[in-house]
C-alpha cells in the first residue's frame, strides 16, 4: 500500500496520541473528518495500524526488573525454532522476543518485579522451553530509552 504526506502526518500524531478523536485529528493533519476517517480505517485495514494500546508505567505495575537473556538452542531446524517461538510467546514475562544471527539462536526482553521472580520464570519457564541448551541474563542496571513507538519515515521514501 501506498502511503502518502498526510497518512505519515495521520500516524505520527496517532503513535503519539492514540486516544484522538477523529475531529481533533483531522484538524492536526488539515482534513475534514470524513476524509480523515477514511484514511484512518484504510490504514488500519491496510494492517499499517495494528491497534491502540495504552502506554502503562512498568514500575507501578510491579514489572520494573528488567533483563536481556541470550538463548542457545541445541538444535535449530525448522520444527525446532517454531516449537520454541510458540512456547515463549505464552511467557507473559517475555516482553520481546527476537531470532537473531550470531553466536546465540533468540535474544529476550524481560520484565518482572525482581531478581527472585526472574529466578523463577527462568527456572519455571524460560529454561524449560522446548531445545534450550544454554541461557545468560543481563540484569539493566537503568532504563536509558525503551520505545514502543515505530520512526514514521520522511516524505518520499515509502
Amino acid at each position: 500500500m501506498k502511503i502518502d504526506r498526510i497518512d505519515r502526518h495521520i500516524l505520527r500524531q496517532l503513535q503519539e496520541h492514540g486516544r484522538l478523536p477523529i475531529v481533533e485529528l483531522a484538524n492536526r493533519v488539515n482534513l475534514t473528518k470524513t476524509p480523515c476517517a477514511q484514511r484512518v480505517r484504510r490504514l488500519e485495514q491496510a494492517g499499517i495500524i495494528r491497534g491502540y494500546r495504552a502506554d502503562l508505567d512498568p514500575e507501578q505495575l510491579g514489572a520494573g526488573h528488567v533483563l536481556v537473556v541470550l538463548v542457545t538452542l541445541d538444535k535449530t531446524s525448522d520444527d525446532a525454532l517454531e516449537r520454541f517461538n510458540e512456547a515463549v510467546r505464552l511467557i507473559p514475562e517475555v516482553q520481546s522476543c527476537y531470532m537473531v544471527a550470531g553466536n546465540f539462536d533468540y535474544l529476550l526482553k524481560v520484565r518482572t518485579h525482581d531478581i527472585a521472580h526472574y529466578r523463577a520464570v527462568l527456572g519455571h519457564q524460560i529454561g524449560r522451553l522446548p531445545n534450550v541448551h544454554q541461557t545468560h541474563s543481563f540484569v539493566a542496571m537503568e532504563v536509558v530509552k525503551d520505545e514502543v513507538t515505530v520512526p514514521v519515515p520522511a516524505d518520499g521514501i515509502i
